[in-house]
């Protein structure tokens, strides 16, 4: 009887009150950074409870296929973004503190991004099966690529709380906002637009383009209108918060 109780209370739970994110949270809480007044972030990488997070990627791993399709559009997001970047960090930490860019992994073999090394809903999964092969061809929803973090300093920031979807909308919107407003990834000058090459690699889900740099004017410091477009340099180093990079 108490082992159904326990069942029945854990589907109710996932079921009317969406997955439980408070472990990332807290740990999200304790161990990022926030710089520039809010428009990026660096991460402790060094401070982290590993056990704590492999408890939580633990959790996520026993969500199967049905379960995640019974939840809302903005609950399933919420899941993957947290998702890409809780693993993310344990893939940093698998070396850490020997590593000064994700790209230490490589590019080719050990690739971090296309490495299976991990089980989501049911079937191995990458980094990029999440992005990309999910989050980007299902929800058709830019504002992701503010969200998920790729331990570098040129990324778009960690948040310092767990996404949720009750909440999802707001996070999404402050994070592109805080992303577009920071001069050293995104700016206007000379008459110039001078942005990401998160811009470029993933033009097709900002299209077009100018109409979407317009509506986010004001955090560009442009007026808006047609403008010419360049792209900046990405900074791939560690966005550790001991790291010697730029911040």
């Amino acid at each position: 009887m108490a082992a159904r109780l326990a069942f029945l209370l854990l589907f109710v739970t996932h079921s009317a009150f969406g997955f439980d994110h408070g472990q990332w949270d807290a740990l999200l809480k304790k161990n990022v950074v926030v710089l520039e007044g809010g428009k990026a972030s660096q991460f402790r990488y060094g401070g982290v409870d590993r056990k704590a997070l492999q408890a939580y990627l633990a959790t996520l791993s026993k969500v199967d296929e049905k379960e995640f399709k019974s939840w809302s559009r903005e609950e399933q997001m919420a899941f993957l973004i947290n998702a890409y970047n809780a693993h993310t960090v344990e893939k940093i930490l698998t070396r850490y503190p020997d590593i000064r860019s994700i790209w230490d992994f490589g590019k080719i073999f050990g690739n971090p991004f296309k490495d299976e090394f991990f089980t989501l809903l049911g079937r191995k999964m990458s980094l990029d099966g999440i992005e990309h092969g999910m989050l980007r061809k299902n929800y058709r929803e830019p504002r992701v690529h503010y969200a998920v973090n790729c331990a570098s300093v040129g990324c778009p920031m960690l948040r310092e709380e767990a996404y949720v979807a009750a909440r999802l909308d707001r996070q999404l919107e402050e994070q592109a906002v805080r992303f577009l407003s920071d001069r050293s990834r995104n700016r206007f000058r000379e008459g110039r637009l001078e942005v990401s090459k998160i811009f470029d690699w993933f033009k097709e889900d900002f299209e077009p383009r100018q109409a979407y740099f317009a509506r986010y004017a004001s955090a560009l410091g442009y007026k808006g209108g047609e403008a010419p477009i360049t792209f900046l340099d990405y900074d791939w180093s560690l966005n550790d918060s001991r790291s010697s990079s730029r911040r």
